[in-house]
């Protein structure tokens, strides 16, 4: 199996838009690749080409679906119930349809679409992850700190990727702790991992519920 893991951006945003790649071996996610700075296309090819090998599951951190009339979905409004109970802060779940995020739900949505259009060999399949809440859900509670602060502090970037080789992610690079957005491209992964292989399970999980919410949500 290959995980990916996509910490995606607005389309006009490429560079702050990341891609890790795993293999699933004897248990471990071992990293394969990193890719940032990447268009669509880029992003299609690659999933593509990973899927010719085995079959792919991607974990994307954005909204793939958005409630028909504005606002939260439902499952906005229950992760972030669900991060305040693990004393995490809520706003980093906004509105699909909110004027920051309406651009990356655009972009989410029209990606997921073309993936599901893709010439793949093997099966390809999609869920939609809040890496945040995959790290603050299963981290310790006395080092939750450093969940609140990773997006500005290097110290805590370089805390939770050493935390994530604990989570049998093998083989990390120390570039990874290097931008927030590298770090959520791997947690995207794990939650990804967690949510497809029976052996584990997610920590929150609301199912997908078509045709206007076509994709689980998780962490």
């Amino acid at each position: 199996m290959r995980v990916i893991g996509i910490d995606l951006s607005g389309p006009s945003n490429h560079k702050d838009t990341v891609m890790a790649v795993f293999e699933l071996l004897d248990g471990e996610l071992k990293f394969l690749k990193l890719k940032k700075n990447i268009r669509d296309l880029e992003i299609l090819e690659e999933i593509q080409t990973q899927s010719q090998i085995d079959e792919v599951v991607i974990g994307m951190d954005a909204p793939l679906s958005y409630e028909d009339g504005g606002g939260d979905r439902h499952g906005d409004k229950q992760l972030r119930q669900f991060i305040l109970s693990l004393g995490m802060k809520p706003g980093s779940i906004m509105p699909p349809t909110f004027n920051r995020m309406v651009y990356l739900t655009l972009r989410g949505i029209k990606l997921t679409r073309e993936i599901e259009n893709l010439l793949s060999k093997n099966p390809i399949s999609i869920v939609e992850v809040h890496p945040g809440a995959v790290i603050g859900s299963r981290i310790s509670q006395k080092d939750l700190g450093h969940v609140l602060s990773y997006k500005q502090e290097i110290t805590s970037r370089i805390f939770i990727k050493k935390w994530l080789g604990e989570q049998q992610l093998i083989e990390l690079p120390a570039f990874i702790a290097e931008e927030s957005h590298t770090i959520d491209a791997c947690a995207a992964a794990l939650g990804a991992w967690h949510w497809k292989d029976p052996l584990f399970a997610t920590k929150w999980l609301l199912p997908a519920n078509p045709p206007l919410h076509p994709y689980d949500y998780c962490c």
